[in-house]
């Protein structure tokens, strides 16, 4: 089928990089669903934010760990074969979850479904990172990253705004769930617009794939440029993790449901989008990890002001939006800095081994955000989150300077 013809040419013209953001959208879709949509209802039911902010994290932590399963795309099917079957079972996932009353009796169930389909997408995901690794040329890498992650945290905001919007206007937990599962299922129409990289791997077994994949990682491992990718990736730099948690504090700041479903939804959506192709662009025009760091601080800023500022609902959208914006910049500067540093080979695994460190601080800082919610309060949530930024990005700077070489000074792929 054309959907799945992994023959097409390398002298196919090349396509705009906002085919990616088509691809990835599944992605943030699936999010989206969890820590928007699922999160209101189970909060409307009664169940507590710090429950709530476990299904999240249990949500993301597939994609801390995707790393083990990523030579799986590397050595096995074509990469579009595993986009089909992983966006086709996400979907089927999602929908599932939809039919689950939301009750606290029901918690375990959401939580072996969230993370099931949240194992599923993780291929997808891996499947779209090899795409772009092999087909993407240094000097534009930020902006295709950019691209990329506004199908991400664009499909997040839009994805999980529409599904709030439908469990808040239409009855029955399942209708936004089938919706947003339809969508996903729809991203996939774009796969014929992409080239298959060609992949050579007649005579070769399954073990000496696998080894030629450990080796390509640990050029990428033991280099400069990969022990930094690797360092500032894991510390809770710009991770945007209490964006998780804007729909179940709104209420601090007496937003009305209107608001918040603008905010984590369509306003949510572009201004992600915005700021995910601007990171991009800029992160081409300077060095990748200091653009990083500066979003992380700008991000760390941002989150302090709106815990001193009036808790008002106006208020409330303005340091929201900015949040969405700069969470943009950050995570467009993820990719950009990844695919800089894994050149090509292996893509999907040493791509994922980067990701799956990336996510762990979304993950436990998500946790962290709603663990000093419940407990101390919104304000000091953010407070918090705010600190923890900073510490990192000075953690980074003194890693970075103790470690410099005179013959290593810049993050440029091993090889």
């Amino acid at each position: 089928m054309a959907l799945l013809d992994s023959s097409i040419g390398s002298e196919r013209r090349p396509i705009h990089p906002s085919v990616y953001m088509f691809l990835f959208a599944p992605y943030g879709i699936a999010t989206g669903y969890v820590n928007v949509t699922l999160g209101y209802a189970l909060t409307q039911a009664g169940v507590k934010l710090e429950d709530v902010a476990s299904i999240v994290a249990i949500g993301l932590l597939p994609q801390t760990w995707k790393v083990l399963w990523a030579p799986i795309i590397d050595t096995t099917l074509t990469r579009k074969q595993w986009y089909v079957i992983a966006t086709v079972t996400t979907g089927i996932g999602m929908i599932a979850t939809g039919l689950i009353p939301a009750e606290n009796s029901w918690l375990w169930l959401f939580e072996i479904l969230v993370f099931l389909f949240n194992v599923t997408v993780s291929f997808l995901t891996m499947s779209v990172d090899s795409l772009i690794a092999h087909a993407v040329e240094d000097a534009k890498r930020g902006t295709a990253g950019g691209w990329l992650q506004a199908g991400n945290l664009g499909g997040l905001g839009l994805g999980g705004g529409a599904g709030l919007w439908i469990a808040q206007h239409i009855q029955g937990t399942w209708l936004p769930a089938a919706v947003l599962g339809g969508v996903c299922l729809a991203c996939a129409l774009a796969l014929p617009l992409i080239a298959e990289p060609a992949a050579d791997r007649s005579g070769t077994s399954t073990m000496d794939a696998l080894r030629e994949v450990a080796a390509d990682v640990w050029s990428v491992a033991r280099s400069r440029a990969g022990f930094l990718g690797m360092v500032v990736l894991f510390l809770p730099i710009g991770t945007g993790a209490a964006a998780n948690l804007f729909a179940d504090i709104a209420g601090d700041w007496s937003a009305s449901a209107d608001s918040v479903a603008l905010v984590v939804g369509l306003l949510s959506g572009l201004i992600s989008i915005a700021g995910c192709l601007a990171g991009g662009y800029l992160c081409d025009l300077m060095d990748r990890k200091w653009a990083y760091s500066i979003y992380g601080v700008l991000l760390a800023l941002a989150t302090a002001a709106m815990a001193a500022a009036p808790h008002t609902e106006a208020w409330y959208v303005v340091f929201a939006c900015l949040y969405n914006f700069i969470t943009g910049l950050s995570y467009a500067a993820f990719t950009a800095i990844t695919l800089e540093a894994i050149g090509k080979g292996a893509a999907a695994t040493k791509y994922n081994l980067l990701a799956c460190l990336s996510n762990m601080p979304i993950a436990y800082m998500t946790k962290f955000d709603g663990a000093v919610q419940t407990h101390y309060g919104s304000s000091m949530m953010l407070l918090a989150e705010a600190g923890a930024g900073i510490v990192a990005i000075l953690v980074f700077a003194a890693i970075v300077v103790t470690t410099r070489r005179p013959a290593a000074l810049s993050l440029r792929p091993a090889g």
